[in-house]
Order: C-alpha cells, then sequence, then structure tokens
C-alpha cells in the first residue's frame, strides 16, 4: 500500500509540476505578446520619410570627383524611416531614374529622429559611362518598405548651373553618415 501511495503522490506531484509550467508558460507568452504588441505600437509611430516631412538638399563635393551629395533631414514630428534608396531624375527630361548601386546596401534601414539626416551618394559620371548631358535639376522621390516610390516629387537645383550625368551615374541606399555615402 506504501508503494502505491508514493506511487499515486510522485504521479499527483509530477502533474502538479506540469501544470505549473504549463501555466508559468502560458503567461510567459502572454507577456511576450504584450511586449510584441507594445514595441508593434512603437514601431507604428515611425512613419516612411517622404518629401513632406523631409528637407532634401543635394551639394557639389571635391573629393571624390564627380559625386554629389544628397541630404534629407527630418522635419516632422515623428521619427521616420529612410527605406533602401532615392529615386533621382537628373534633368527634366529624364527616361529612367538613375541607377541605385546595389554595392552601397546597409546593414538596417536607416531611422530618422526629427531633426536628423540620412545621407546619398550619387555618382554622376565616370570615363566608362557613354553619352551624358550637363543637367540643371534633381528630381528626388523617397521609397517605401516595397521600393516603390511614394509621395510627392522634389525638384531640386543642381549646383554651378549644371552637372554633367552620363548613363554610369548611380545612386547609393541611405546611409547615416555622409562619409558612408560618399565611400562608393
Amino acid at each position: 500500500m506504501r508503494i502505491a501511495t508514493r506511487l499515486v503522490s510522485r504521479a499527483a506531484a509530477s502533474s502538479m509540476v506540469v501544470a505549473a509550467l504549463a501555466l508559468v508558460g502560458f503567461q510567459a507568452t502572454a507577456a511576450s505578446a504584450q511586449t510584441a504588441s507594445a514595441a508593434t505600437g512603437k514601431a507604428s509611430s515611425v512613419v516612411t520619410c517622404t518629401t513632406a516631412n523631409t528637407k532634401l538638399t543635394v551639394t557639389k563635393v571635391s573629393r571624390p570627383v564627380n559625386h554629389l551629395l544628397l541630404k534629407a533631414t527630418n522635419t516632422g514630428t515623428k521619427p521616420c524611416y529612410a527605406y533602401i534608396a532615392p529615386f533621382l531624375r537628373a534633368g527634366a527630361d529624364a527616361q529612367a531614374p538613375v541607377a541605385w548601386n546595389e554595392d552601397s546596401t546597409p546593414q538596417s534601414v536607416v531611422t530618422l529622429k526629427p531633426g536628423k539626416s540620412a545621407y546619398a551618394g550619387i555618382t554622376t559620371s565616370t570615363p566608362e559611362g557613354e553619352g551624358g548631358a550637363k543637367e540643371k535639376t534633381l528630381g528626388v522621390f523617397f521609397a517605401d518598405r516595397k521600393g516603390n516610390a511614394v509621395n510627392k516629387e522634389k525638384t531640386l537645383k543642381l549646383p554651378k548651373g549644371g552637372i554633367f550625368f552620363n548613363s554610369a551615374a548611380t545612386v547609393t541606399y541611405w546611409q547615416d553618415n555622409a562619409k558612408d555615402a560618399l565611400s562608393w
């Protein structure tokens, strides 16, 4: 009878341990769901960077040669994501956007807090490029997380009365600093 009582006691104890672990697991799952929900709530307060919530400027740089620096500064009240790379239209008559430099992909999406900036380096021409013309304007669109153009185009005047672009023109992905943007 003692053996039967011990077996029943051990079985009951095992059942209680399993029930306690299941309850703890349920509470942990519920807590992690609440944490995930809170994180999602925070993430939803970050918006996509657009021409409506950023100030765009373009400057000619001395090094590297044949490069421009595009700067986007968050003028909104919420942080914004600068997804992928900007869509650029070199000149009013451009038939295709400037190609993205796929080698410049950063490790993560650049997030701009209000007042902070992202940068994209623009190679305007190389000796290997074909054709080309001196362009006076640069049209800029931001991309959404899927790589589609969003919002309205912002047209910027290019410095020094215009810049020469040829078929080798490229633009980097958004970077969190000017040095990285100009290293491609």
